[in-house]
């Protein structure tokens, strides 16, 4: 009896704490679970916190080119080389009695040539070499390859103004030892609304001393074997030397 009033002594007297401790007088297992619940609550939190940490990863690699661009880089430095040397070696100077002034702008297929006669502005648009085919066909029964000859001519529009404004304009086709007309039209002057609807017969169907004679009213105006000989080669250097742009400028399209 004693042991028992002992015993139950002690356990009154643990109670009271473990109530002060935990706030309320609730059973003993609805303590330990909101102990436990507790400590899930702080685990969650941790875990929530980690999950946060933001994870950078820095990439050290760089991009790379394919392999098709990096050989065609090296293709097209090879041409570049070639056409350098090219144009390095075909550099023509202007002879002192060329009757023209050049206006040469890069990138431009065409150049512009100037000159005053009298009271004339003469203005010549100068493209660069076509090539032209002719063929030459045996007449025989059997088929036989047709023989070509390839001339390069340069096609020249020649613009002949007074100070009235009205103006000849001659279509020419300046081959390497001969000088073509090939049109012959009237304009007028810009900003004109009267146009002459009517153009003229084809050049070649004037009469022949016609034609020469307008050949021979370009002649002293410049446009001459010597004039167009000269441009053959201007023209062909300037060829070479816009590819040669033209190369560069894709290269370092490619390789940017």
């Amino acid at each position: 009896m004693a042991l028992y009033s002992m015993l139950r002594r002690t356990s009154f007297s643990v109670l009271p704490l473990a109530i002060r401790a935990f706030g309320s007088p609730r059973p003993f297992h609805g303590v330990i679970s909101t102990v436990l619940s507790a400590r899930k609550g702080e685990l969650a939190s941790a875990l929530c916190r980690r999950s946060f940490v933001p994870y950078l990863r820095f990439s050290t690699a760089t991009a790379t080119k394919p392999v098709s661009d990096e050989s065609l880089i090296r293709v097209l430095q090879s041409e570049i080389e070639c056409a350098q040397e090219e144009a390095h070696e075909n550099v023509e100077e202007v002879p002192d009695n060329f009757p023209f002034k050049i206006e040469d702008t890069p990138g431009e297929r065409t150049i512009l040539l100037t000159r005053n006669y009298g009271d004339e502005i003469i203005k010549v648009q100068v493209d660069v070499p076509q090539s032209g085919v002719g063929e030459e066909e045996e007449a025989a029964e059997d088929d036989n390859d047709a023989e070509a000859s390839v001339d390069s001519s340069i096609p020249l529009v020649v613009i002949i103004t007074k100070g009235n404004g009205l103006s000849l304009e001659f279509g020419v086709t300046a081959l390497p030892d001969e000088i073509c007309i090939d049109s012959l039209t009237v304009k007028q002057p810009e900003g004109s609304e009267d146009e002459l609807a009517y153009e003229g017969p084809d050049f070649n169907d004037l009469d022949e001393n016609l034609q020469k004679a307008f050949h021979k009213y370009l002649e002293i105006r410049g446009i001459k074997p010597s004039t167009t000989y000269f441009l053959h080669e201007y023209m062909g250097n300037k060829e070479n030397k816009e590819y040669l742009m033209w190369l560069k400028n894709i290269k370092d399209f490619i390789e940017k």
